[in-house]
């Protein structure tokens, strides 16, 4: 059975009454509480969830999309990737929509590069402006970089035509020159229950892979159900093999709905003591290399299913019952920040909108028919006022 780490955390190898465990130090060596109620949202819209898209989307929509994420309160935004247009069209132009993203203040927004080559853009965009116009934009907020690997070879091969091992020593001096400039690395581990080349996969491979990019500086890795195909006993046993030798304070969850399990998915690994996930506003998602698979888990949906109970208000009916009072108002367990899920739902029915299609966020599409019914009832009230 898998029992929480409740260890002291040191950066390297570290040896526990239970097991060997990988961890290192995040942000300057300040460490997420697994103990914590708060529960980071990593926003991959921008990048992860329009990347399959087949029109071409221009580069002020993107920025667009990111600076009302911004305002919607998301703190942490993959804003675009750095790879060859010619095998992911959709993130051609990812210099330009970050030249036009609006400052947002105390947020975190990373790139994905999947080589020295995209990290060398990286750098070039981040350069110090020679410009003398005072009012020109200051260089884009990018804190981090995200690289990734895969669990099997049979999908190491069809997205980066190499195999795992050859990937992973192809990303280490990545890792080590983007950390080298200060920026901060995160890792990704794609197809962690199912691969849509190989079938099903081994969690040891999960395991090794994940600790590989830790070593090699990544803060954090965030493993990813590709597929979708995930269920809570799948996840577990996943989880239960990576924290064998990982803390759990490093790994992230990146599920996407394929089958509708991701939220489930996502209690599973935070009753695991995971406290970072990734999410897509809208449910926007898919994978160009994973036939198949839909969307990515909406961000609306996630952050309604940590707090929606916040929006209950008080007990309309309350039950006398004198041996047990009840508070008049329920708090959430989960903290996820300043995220407004008003303007998450407005901003998923926006680009949803734009890319023609109604939002897949179902808590998105609730919370806003519910404020359409009570204006028309409003409005209703106000006509009846007059007559």
């Amino acid at each position: 059975m898998f029992r929480s780490c409740a260890h002291k955390r040191v950066s390297g190898w570290q040896r526990s009454s239970a097991s060997l465990r990988y961890v290192v130090p995040l942000h300057g060596g300040q460490y997420y509480s697994t103990k914590s109620n708060f529960v980071r949202i990593v926003e991959v819209g921008p990048r992860d969830g329009l990347q399959n898209e087949p029109r071409p989307i221009p580069p002020p929509i993107k920025a667009e999309l990111i600076n009302r994420l911004g305002l919607a309160g998301l703190r942490n935004i993959e804003a675009g990737s750095f790879v060859s247009p010619k095998w992911v069209p959709q993130m051609a132009g990812t210099a330009e929509v970050l030249s036009l993203i609006d400052p947002i203040p105390n947020a975190e927004l990373s790139v994905l590069v999947p080589n020295g080559k995209g990290l060398d853009e990286v750098f070039r965009v981040l350069s110090a402006s020679t410009s003398h116009d005072t009012a020109a934009k200051p260089p884009p907020s990018i804190t981090e970089v995200a690289i990734f690997a895969a669990a099997t070879d049979a999908f190491s091969r069809a997205n980066t035509n190499v195999t795992i091992s050859e990937s992973l020593a192809r990303l280490e001096p990545v890792a080590r020159a983007a950390r080298a400039k200060g920026l901060q690395v995160r890792g990704y581990v794609s197809v962690i229950v199912t691969c849509p080349y190989s079938g099903r996969v081994d969690p040891r491979r999960v395991r090794d892979v994940s600790r590989e990019l830790l070593q090699m500086g990544c803060y954090e890795v965030s493993l990813g159900d590709t597929t979708g195909t995930g269920t809570p006993a799948s996840v577990r046993a996943v989880l239960e093999e990576v924290c064998k030798e990982i803390d759990p304070s490093r790994l992230a969850g990146h599920f996407h709905d394929t089958n509708g399990t991701a939220l489930a998915n996502i209690f599973t690994a935070l009753n695991m003591d995971l406290r970072a996930f990734d999410a897509s506003v809208g449910g926007l998602g898919g994978c160009p290399y994973s036939p198949g698979a839909t969307g990515n888990v909406a961000t609306e949906d996630v952050v309604y299913a940590l707090t929606g109970e916040s929006f209950y208000g008080d007990i309309g009916e309350p039950y006398s019952e004198p041996s047990r009072t009840l508070p008049s108002s329920l708090d959430p367990k989960w903290d996820v920040g300043p995220i407004s899920l008003p303007l998450l739902a407005g901003t998923g029915a926006w680009i949803s909108e734009i890319l023609g299609r109604e939002s897949t966020s179902r808590a998105g599409r609730a919370y806003l028919a519910r404020k359409r019914r009570e204006q028309q009832l409003a409005e209703k009230a106000q006509a009846q006022a007059k007559l």
